[in-house]
């Protein structure tokens, strides 16, 4: 939950400090500044800054394991022209090694208790599969009974199917230049997602989105000044590269 409730001495009960908001901080693809994102060592070193949630990417190899992977070429990362989607998991893990499938993503989160946000890419060529296969891994190993997790996506459509195949699990609506307002404002999402772009343009948008009964998740806040500005309007997650820096302006 991103709103704590923090009981206050009874001489401040019915002041404006009787409930303090506080922003919960996920480390973006783990605290990627410093450390390869998606890896084990970048999320590792979240835990280590004090992040209270990570982030990560998904998509489906040609064996439909869900790995930890946010392009679809495997060039930017491992300097290889080969195509997450149409290899397998093995030929993935020989290329790079410190590729994360879900699961092994899991068990960092649920070993250190940390809330985790799933964002699958669209569009791919499995279509919704990616969403199909993730609820049945929080299904069957029990996730949300121990750690939060909302999925992620820039993708309405998916977010809406992901919404008929478990409604139970929290969604997040990834907003983009391109988003539509009614959708986000008419998406079953429990979270809209704005970048810290949007919210430097138009900082009633978190108020806005607050009115409509959802919460707010910004992406991608490193400078201090944007982690202050979110702290100020009430945004519910913040999400960082660098989860330490962050901590210090809260």
């Amino acid at each position: 939950m991103a709103l704590i409730v923090m009981v206050a001495p009874q001489s401040v009960i019915g002041s404006p400090y009787s409930v303090l908001l506080s922003v919960l901080i996920y480390g973006h693809r783990g605290a990627s500044w410093n450390y390869p994102e998606l890896t084990e060592s970048a999320y590792l070193a979240a835990v280590a800054e004090g992040a209270d949630g990570f982030e990560c990417d998904l998509r489906l190899s040609r064996d439909e394991v869900p790995v930890l992977w946010h392009n679809p070429s495997m060039q930017e990362i491992a300097r290889h022209s080969g195509l997450i989607a149409e290899m397998s998991y093995r030929e993935i893990s020989a290329i790079y090694p410190d590729v994360l499938t879900l699961d092994e993503f899991l068990d960092i989160a649920l070993t250190h208790k940390k809330n985790v946000l799933l964002e699958t890419k669209h569009p791919v060529i499995s279509g919704n599969l990616i969403e199909e296969v993730i609820a049945k891994t929080l299904r069957d190993r029990k996730v949300r009974k121990n750690i939060d997790v909302s999925i992620l996506s820039f993708s309405w459509s998916a977010i809406e199917k992901l919404g008929r195949i478990d409604p139970d699990i929290s969604r997040t609506y990834l907003l983009s230049a391109h988003s539509l307002w009614m959708q986000a404002r008419y998406s079953s999402a429990d979270f809209l997602g704005p970048g810290i772009d949007r919210i430097r343009r138009d900082p009633a948008i978190v108020k806005k989105i607050h009115n409509y009964g959802k919460k707010v998740a910004v992406w991608t806040v490193d400078d201090g000044t944007d982690v202050e500005m979110c702290r100020d309007l009430g945004v519910d997650i913040l999400i960082t590269n660098k989860p330490a820096h962050a901590r210090t302006f809260l």
